[in-house]
């Protein structure tokens, strides 16, 4: 069931980019989720999934053929553009840092948080740094707590939170994580979750 809105969340259509993390069965919770969005979606997309890291990532090779948006694996210092995905490469951290023409993407070798880099929480709370009130945060399925920490830190700055139903996850971890670590504004299975992205992408009633 949706839990209700935090007073300082956004309204739909001022989210200007939107957050994801996964990890143990998320390829496929993103396989029935990124292609339902149209090619006119507005937001920004950046991804997390856990990964080897010492494979390439075929991720852009599996969406991007599925997907109506430009599918691009994260480069240092690329501008993010609207309506555009992004997934982390392995074995980086992928960060959002500003210049002076806006947002930007960031990749950093720090070390690995929750055994993880790419790391859900570093990109969340830098994402929230720099986009506030217009970020939406999305964790789904996945077997550790990261993303959990970083998800309240979107929140702190006033963005809206969204979590996979644990009982809907192939791995109920993550998102059982993220609820125990504090309030989220929405809690849906994965075939609610469209709705929610278009509405906070188009301006439409969730």
């Amino acid at each position: 069931m949706p839990r209700s809105r935090h007073p300082s969340a956004p309204p739909p259509g001022r989210v200007d980019a939107i957050v994801v993390g996964a990890s143990a069965g998320g390829v496929d919770a993103l396989s029935l989720l990124l292609p339902t969005l149209p090619g006119d979606f507005r937001p920004a997309l950046l991804v997390v999934v856990h990964l080897p890291r010492d494979r390439h990532s075929l991720l852009v090779d599996v969406f991007a053929p599925r997907c109506a948006l430009p599918v691009h694996e994260a480069a240092d210092k690329q501008p993010i553009q609207p309506g555009s995905l992004y997934f982390a490469p392995p074995d980086y951290h992928l960060l959002v840092d500003r210049d002076a023409h806006g947002p930007t993407l960031a990749l950093s070798q720090d070390a690995p948080v929750h055994f993880s880099r790419p790391s859900i929480d570093v990109l969340f709370e830098s994402a929230a740094d720099v986009y506030g009130e217009r970020l939406g945060g999305v964790l789904l399925t996945g077997a550790n707590a990261d993303g959990a920490q970083g998800l309240q830190a979107v929140r702190r700055r006033g963005g809206v939170t969204l979590v996979q139903t644990p009982d809907t996850a192939r791995v109920a971890t993550m998102p059982a994580a993220a609820l125990a670590a504090g309030p989220v504004d929405f809690v849906l299975p994965l075939e609610q979750m469209p709705a929610v992205f278009r509405a906070w992408g188009d301006g439409g009633a969730i």
